[in-house]
């Protein structure tokens, strides 16, 4: 597979070398394009299909079939990259333009137009992914875990021993990454360069329709908005941590130590929740998967309610299709891959799916809504040319399908009779636990999402180096996150390599958008109905002008700037942390009271 792979980026890096000779015109732009055009439209279904089977029916045919049709498709990237390319300069349409510039963008590492460096860049990336999925560390011959076994530790454990020593193990899998990581950016930079950009940071920062260096201050500006809150919940789960494990464990006044977070990296602290916050005696919890069980709902009846969440907005119903080829149950007689995802395999046909092994719970009854936003988003773009079909910026599909996980209030559940409106009322007199589990996630993901992808900015444009690839790592963590280690890691380690996204090449910036754009579609859209009471109890269940300004703004697709998508839901072409804030609002005077008595912020001691 790899000479093979080799031979044929060899072919397309010479036929796609820019000639002299021969100047584009915008005849054969428009040739070109219509030529995607007709290919995603042909092929796409195909590939998707082959995905789909590969997922759901886990074989070693089905693997084989799903390696070549993913070899095929990166090539074909690559190819439509370098053939955008060519057409630099050419005066044409904002559209066409557009569509260029979506197509140039694609490849998040580029090969350069050389065939040696090109095919040692698959090579790297290929074997980069594997040393990750592959992932093992043994304490002895006796004694090995993977990813999943060391996760079942971090999650769950209240030893710090052993919390320790399972986070020390999984992060041995990057040590053997770091050459072949910073070699995979050298030839990236090489790559992006040939495609026109000054590398690998400029190309992946400049699809948000702005400058890249803008579109990094704006993203900043937000963070400055959002980390007093950050700033009061880290300084109260610190409090609360030392007081149940004691200062040798935590400090009172220094960075938190990754492991002991109830995460592998640090990212959610939701796992901690019965160590951060006490409930009340009294408080009524609203128990949804007793709900769920009591009322006897199947898997479908689940999705059921869901899909008339958006209903009750004004989509359109799912066509039959939907019911008819999603996996709602997981098989008995056969590997699947449980993961849940929303799939659009044949956009022309609005063939939609989901693929989930339901469990009859509350997390996976929030996360049917959470994979419908995706599929509803689908179908409002479906009927707009085959590139444009994305969200408007890779933040808003993430962000839509977390939109309406906030509608699911206690007066959302009364509306769909799950609850009465004294159960209702009983609920919301003590929203502190529900608001800080959802900022255990929710808030505690965004400095994480936001230095993820600065630091590899850093390292892309030559500030971080071999000299320094690991303690920038961790410098940037305790500047944003207040996370550390609890002693000094040595570059002899690559601790970014334990986490996927570094060694999978997956920007994560995405991530970070969605976590600050759903609080503003939120409250703009609470605005829109004239909602007047805590954001964090609003929900646009059953009203049609929520309904109308999320279809209008999830049509446009990708087809224009991210800004124009945006102002059309929010009235606003800028993103805010203030919606965040206020959503979080109750929360923030709760922990300020908390935090009354209680040295804040972190420092080395």
């Amino acid at each position: 597979m790899k000479n093979f792979l080799s031979l044929i980026l060899i072919i397309i890096v010479t036929s796609c070398a820019p000639s002299s000779e021969q100047t584009p015109s915008n005849q054969d732009l428009e040739e070109f394009l219509a030529n995607v055009e007709s290919e995603n439209k042909k092929d796409g279904p195909v590939i998707y299909s082959a995905s789909w089977i590969s997922s759901n029916f886990i074989t070693y045919d089905s693997q084989k079939v799903i390696a070549d049709y993913g070899t095929k498709s990166t090539l074909k990237s690559l190819q439509r990259s370098r053939e955008a390319a060519s057409f630099d300069g050419l005066d044409t349409s904002k559209e066409n333009q557009r569509m260029l510039n979506i197509l140039k963008s694609s490849f998040v590492m580029p090969p350069p137009l050389d065939e040696e460096l090109a095919s040692e860049l698959s090579e790297i990336t290929t074997s980069l992914e594997a040393m990750y999925g592959s992932g093992e560390y043994c304490f002895d011959d006796e004694e090995c875990y993977d990813l999943e076994a060391f996760e079942s530790i971090i999650d769950n454990s209240r030893d710090p021993k052993e919390l320790l020593r399972a986070w020390e193990g999984w992060h041995e899998i990057g040590k053997p990454m770091k050459p072949m990581y910073m070699r995979m950016v050298d030839i990236g930079n090489q790559g992006s360069v040939d495609l026109g950009y000054e590398g690998l940071s400029d190309l992946w920062f400049s699809k948000y329709d702005m400058p890249a260096e803008d579109f990094l201050d704006d993203t900043d500006r937000v963070w400055s908005e959002v980390k007093p809150l950050y700033d009061a919940l880290h300084c109260h789960v610190r409090a609360k941590l030392n007081e149940h494990y004691g200062d040798e464990v935590i400090s009172k006044t220094g960075p938190l130590p990754v492991h002991m977070l109830g995460n592998m990296w640090g990212q959610s602290w939701s796992n901690i929740y019965d160590l951060v916050y006490e409930e009340k005696p009294d408080s009524k919890y609203i128990d949804v998967t007793k709900i769920i069980n009591e009322k006897s709902l199947s898997e479908i009846e689940m999705v059921e309610y869901a899909e008339d969440f958006f209903i009750s907005m004004g989509f359109k119903p799912l066509p039959k299709t939907f019911w008819e080829r999603s996996l709602f149950v997981k098989p008995r007689d056969r590997s699947v891959v449980c993961h849940a995802s929303a799939w659009n395999l044949d956009p022309a046909n609005n063939d939609l799916r989901i693929k989930m092994c339901i469990e009859k719970n509350e997390e996976d009854f929030i996360t049917i809504h959470h994979e419908l936003g995706h599929i509803f988003y689908y179908q409002a773009y479906n009927h707009i040319p085959t590139v444009f079909q994305a969200g408007a910026n890779d933040g808003f599909h993430e962000a839509f399908g977390d939109l309406l996980t906030l509608s699911i209030t206690p007066d959302y559940l009364v509306d769909i009779g799950f609850i009465s409106e004294d159960d209702a009322e009983e609920a919301k007199q003590d929203p502190i636990g529900l608001l800080m589990k959802q900022a255990l996630d929710g808030v505690v993901i965004v400095p994480w999402a936001l230095m993820l992808d600065k630091w590899r900015s850093g390292v892309f444009d030559g500030e971080i180096d071999e000299s320094n690839l690991n303690s920038s790592w961790w410098s940037l963590r305790e500047e944003y996150q207040g996370i550390n280690t609890s002693y000094e890691r040595s570059e002899n380690y690559f601790d970014p390599g334990a986490k996927y996204h570094i060694p999978g090449n997956t920007p994560y910036t995405r991530y970070y958008l969605a976590s600050i754009m759903q609080y503003q579609f939120h409250e703009a859209l609470c605005n829109l109905i004239d909602y007047d009471g805590y954001l964090h109890e609003c929900s646009i269940y059953g009203n049609k002008e929520a309904g109308d300004r999320i279809i209008t703004t999830m049509a446009m697709g990708q087809s224009l700037p991210w800004q124009d998508a945006f102002e059309n839901l929010t009235g606003s072409r800028q993103l805010s942390g203030k919606s965040i804030m206020n959503y979080y609002a109750p929360l923030k005077e709760w922990l300020d009271e908390e935090n009354k008595n209680r040295t804040c912020g972190w420092s080395e001691e």
